[in-house]
């Protein structure tokens, strides 16, 4: 993953408002890099554009050899789910889908034949195979990140993006989370990039990258 002078400017009330201010930054296959910073610092929509979730309004931003920057909705909605899996601080689980069902969701949406088994594989690896048949409203904050977390991973994702992932967990919830995904990321080889305040979940990573308006610090 890579990132050429990657500008992103949207409008406001006011007009344009410069969000990131050319950004470069390459993210060798495999590492695990922590984004840190104030709030409002870019971290969240430097993640965005990292995930094809925003697009670059200048510079280019490249994952697996493919211009993001060039792609579009369809395309680029494609190549998140071949290739990257998402966790965000909220859980954005279905309601109305078991445990079981969310996690096989993208799995299903890819034409995976065996897409509730490799889903009931993933819920045992974060310890919720007991879970499978609740619904959202039935878990705990916790459990439900573990399901989030399940679902992102589920796809073998080469590239996993995680923005404030124990944000709304309490310290024990959040450091399970954490412990739950550097050991898929190990387990799965993907490459690992996390927005977080917290210095002690950026320390774990094999490298920090700080960001202060728009910029890298």
């Amino acid at each position: 993953m890579s990132l050429s002078d990657a500008r992103l400017t949207l409008d406001g009330n006011a007009g344009p408002v410069e969000i990131l201010r050319g950004i470069t930054l390459a993210v060798a296959r495999g590492e695990s890099v922590g984004l840190t910073g104030p709030s409002g610092s870019g971290k969240s929509s430097l993640l965005m554009l990292m995930g094809g979730l925003e697009q670059a309004t200048g510079g280019t931003v490249t994952a697996l050899g493919q211009d993001l920057s060039r792609m579009g909705e369809d395309d680029l909605a494609r190549f998140r789910r071949g290739n990257m899996g998402i966790v965000f601080q909220s859980f954005h689980l279905i309601p109305t889908m078991t445990a079981l069902e969310n996690v096989a969701l993208p799995l299903e949406i890819a034409g995976a034949p065996d897409a509730f088994d490799r889903a009931a594989a993933e819920l045992q690896a974060v310890g919720l195979a007991h879970r499978a048949g609740h619904y959202p409203t039935e878990m705990s904050g916790g459990e439900q990140q573990r399901v989030a977390l399940a679902r992102a991973i589920a796809p073998r994702p080469a590239i996993l993006l995680a923005d404030e992932p124990t944000g709304n967990l309490d310290a024990a919830n959040g450091a399970a989370i954490m412990d739950l995904l550097f050991g898929l990321q190990a387990r799965h080889g993907a490459t690992l990039i996390m927005v977080t305040h917290a210095p002690e979940l950026a320390a774990r990573c094999d490298r920090v990258v700080a960001l202060a308006d728009g910029r890298l610090a």
